[in-house]
């Protein structure tokens, strides 16, 4: 499947914390992405802003949860990218959290679908391989001075 231009990443805010992860492993891996969180400043009419970025991407990935089910935003996304020929075979379901997919749309079940229940890296690298991609998990950062001591430096 070809490298995405640019991906649209529909999410409750409530589901931010995941969706932060996924923006830097993104990043990491040269990957343009939007999210409203990220992408809408300060006074900018969101609603216009979210509707320029859909039109800009081809790519989304649904971050399914409980509270994206309940999102209304989130279902005008989804059908949005469902009526938009730029998407058609270009939407991933991330199973974030178990919930009742059928609630947003009875056709969740036939798109890609990646389990990131089990497991944020794991979710990655099926994510990306997607796209062609090896996932590259974020180096740990070497302890510093005080965390090794144990103790505070005077």
């Amino acid at each position: 499947m070809p490298k995405p231009s640019r991906l649209f990443i529909s999410h409750s805010h409530k589901d931010r914390p995941l969706v932060e992860r996924l923006a830097r492993v993104l990043d990491e891996h040269k990957l343009r992405h939007w999210y409203s969180e990220r992408h809408i400043v300060g006074a900018q009419q969101w609603h216009d802003e979210i509707g320029k970025a859909l039109r800009r991407c081809n790519w989304l990935v649904l971050v399914l949860s409980p509270a994206a089910v309940a999102s209304r935003w989130v279902k005008y996304e989804l059908l949005f990218a469902l009526e938009a020929k730029a998407y058609r075979e270009h939407i991933v379901v991330l199973d974030y959290r178990k919930a009742n997919y059928r609630a947003l749309s009875w056709t969740l079940r036939s798109l890609q679908w990646v389990d990131f229940r089990h497991g944020f890296d794991a979710g990655c690298r099926d994510l990306l391989r997607i796209w062609g991609q090896k996932h590259r998990p974020a180096k740990a950062k070497p302890p510093t001075k005080r965390a090794v001591a144990g103790r505070r430096p005077r």
